[in-house]
């Protein structure tokens, strides 16, 4: 069976999405730092590991797949917007984690590009 460039692409959707759900937590990430480092001991990393252990605590679970099918025709983006969320909060996090504790370079993987800021005056649309 040959599947059409447009069937390929609504097939590869889901795998887009479940992949963008995948991002260390941050005490796994806070963990996987150099002690050998010298700013792993300073002040600001100590406060910044002490929040990567309790960050996830008081949050729930994102929205589940299930969930979002029982919501109706947009639940499943609404699970999918839920769980891209979660992992650009935790990106967010690891990246200052890593500035706080390491002198290392930022992975590529935390690098985050700055939306450009409107002018004043300017309506955002």
């Amino acid at each position: 069976m040959r599947m059409i460039p447009a069937a390929r692409a609504l097939a590869a959707v889901p795998i887009a999405l479940a992949l963008a759900g995948c991002a260390a937590s941050p005490t796994e990430f806070a963990a996987s730092l150099p002690q050998q480092d010298p700013k792993f001991f300073s002040p600001q990393c100590v406060e910044m590991r002490s929040a990567a252990a309790t960050m996830e605590q008081g949050q729930g679970p994102p929205m589940g797949w299930a969930t979002g099918a029982l919501l109706g025709p947009y639940g499943l983006a609404i699970a999918a917007a839920s769980k891209e969320h979660r992992a650009k909060q935790r990106r967010l996090f690891a990246r200052d984690l890593h500035l706080a504790c390491s002198s290392r370079p930022l992975p590529r993987d935390l690098v985050v590009a700055e939306e450009p800021r409107p002018e004043p005056g300017t309506v955002v649309r």
